[in-house]
């Protein structure tokens, strides 16, 4: 039976730029408060005057930022209170958020009510967007196959209420891309969530034409046949272990409905932005097997692809005013009579000659030839997306992920855009003397190095080589693209990470201005 999409969780959101006379109406209740309050009286809100004097009863003044309680009212609304630091972080407010939502849901609370008392004017919106999108991701369906699923109570409803400290006009947030962001990191984690034997190639390209069909997107697969055509033998020697023959690249493409003009120019002849990802559905690392526990888990090795489909699909809700083309590397590393071993040498698409070092860094050879193929349409722009090395993981841990730019004038972009998504990021360098690394005695470039060392600055030189030429181009290095227990405001094992701050940067000014 074919896949079928997700369906998104039924969640009403209403905002008021004024705090509710009573409680009762809810199952569950957060207070935000400023710092201020800790040391001080409290803002006045409905119970204030009970809750703080709970507040110093159990806590004193030992520095405890969090209260949990009942009113005394017929429903018994349960009630937080958390004290918000001075200068909160996105990322730090997002994690804050995800925690009081994992309360709410293990309360089986159906109605929710999010109050922002006293906060600084610029903070509330951040605070209440942060909780907003972990109200979101904690009512995202993902797949489960056990035979009896646990009991789930689902927040039907979050009523948003604001009382800023100087803001005498009342407040709010932008729930459209709150809800855009969600839908695509739902996506993303979705898909990676599925097992193997369910998201092979041939079922993901499926979903991505259930997707095109349902965004009006158009949709062009380019098969190992296609592939052969253009040479791309770099992917193809990736995929030669695999018993199906259902690999290829998938090319999504986005038109805005609308034309209008930024910056003087009509939005339908800017030049597209390019979203790359890497879509290896499973990953036993080939030839060089990996181990039991290398292995595992590597069905989630085609998260970057997921995440460039998640980011085409929220800036297609919000009407995105540039074109977009997708890319998705759907492929298999699998272990076979045909399988590509060490020391072999293959020709790529731009007629780069590869010689083969370590089968296990098949997805530098499939982004080869992706983002070659992607350069052909002269975009405005790349950013690609990979659950790529460890070297990666083991310089920054799994808490931020790597990016890696052929232009340097965007380290600032970007480092803002992971601060002010809350999915941060931390820039490589990209120096052209790393090349010497990769020089083989045979062809013109080495696939990596044995030891490891240095491979996430080595693989985004790799892949460098395949980016055409004038093209500013961003590579994500995704760190953290699964984490036991979750991170930011997201609390599942598959997180999603990198639509967020992938949106960041193509909503803001960075790449028009990168050429």
């Amino acid at each position: 039976m074919p896949l079928q999409l997700p369906t998104p969780p039924r969640l009403a959101i209403t905002q008021a730029a004024a705090l509710p006379h009573a409680l009762d109406a809810f199952d569950h209740a957060v207070v935000l408060l400023p710092a201020a309050a800790q040391r001080g009286a409290w803002p006045a809100f409905p119970h204030s005057k009970l809750l703080e004097k709970r507040f110093r009863a159990r806590h004193g003044k030992d520095g405890a930022d969090r209260l949990r309680s009942e009113l005394e009212d017929a429903r018994g609304t349960r009630i937080a209170v958390a004290i918000v630091k001075d200068g909160a972080t996105p990322f730090e407010l997002l994690t804050l958020a995800r925690k009081l939502v994992a309360e709410a849901k293990e309360a089986r609370s159906q109605s929710l009510c999010l109050m922002l008392v006293g906060l600084d004017a610029a903070l509330a919106p951040v605070a209440a967007e942060a909780f907003a999108a972990a109200t979101l991701a904690a009512e995202q369906p993902l797949p489960e196959y056990k035979s009896k699923p646990a009991p789930k109570a689902a927040i039907d409803k979050l009523a948003v209420h604001f009382a800023p400290a100087s803001d005498k006009k009342g407040q709010s947030f932008d729930l459209e891309r709150c809800r855009a962001q969600d839908a695509g990191n739902g996506l993303a984690r979705w898909l990676t969530t599925l097992p193997p034997n369910e998201l092979h190639p041939g079922a993901y390209r499926a979903l991505c034409a259930q997707l095109a069909k349902a965004q009006g997107w158009t949709l062009k697969f380019h098969d190992e046949k296609a592939l052969a055509r253009k040479g791309a033998h770099a992917f193809l020697a990736v995929v030669r272990g695999s018993a199906e023959r259902d690999a290829g690249i998938v090319e999504i493409g986005y038109t805005p409905k609308s034309t209008p003009k930024k910056k003087g120019k009509p939005a339908g002849t800017r030049a597209p932005l390019a979203l790359v990802g890497k879509g290896l559905c499973y990953d036993t690392g080939g030839s060089n097997l990996k181990p039991a526990a290398g292995m595992y888990n590597m069905h989630g090795d085609m998260g970057g692809s997921a995440v460039a489909l998640g980011t085409l699909l929220a800036l297609t809700m919000l009407e995105h005013p540039r074109p977009v083309r997708c890319f998705l590397a759907l492929a298999e590393n699998r272990i076979g009579p045909d399988a590509y071993i060490p020391n072999e040498v293959v020709r790529a698409m731009n007629g780069t000659t590869i010689e083969t070092v370590h089968t296990d860094a098949e997805g530098r050879m499939v982004l080869a030839d992706t983002l070659a193929l992607a350069s052909e349409g002269k975009p405005g722009a790349i950013l690609d997306f990979a659950t790529l090395t460890g070297a990666c993981v083991r310089a920054l841990t799994d808490r931020m992920g790597g990016v890696f730019t052929n232009t340097e004038a965007l380290h600032p972009a970007l480092i803002a855009a992971g601060r002010a998504s809350g999915e941060r990021v931390w820039p490589f360098p990209m120096d052209a003397d790393y090349d010497e690394m990769l020089e083989s005695r045979i062809a013109d470039v080495k696939q990596c190095l044995l030891d490891g060392s240095g491979d996430h600055i080595l693989a985004a030189r790799f892949l460098s080589r395949f980016v055409g030429p004038g093209i500013p181009w961003v590579h994500l290095d995704m760190c953290p693209a699964d984490r036991e227990g979750g991170l930011a405001h997201v609390g599942s094992f598959f997180t999603g990470f990198g639509v967020r701050f992938a949106l960041e940067l193509a909503l803001g000014d960075a790449l028009e201005g990168a050429r």
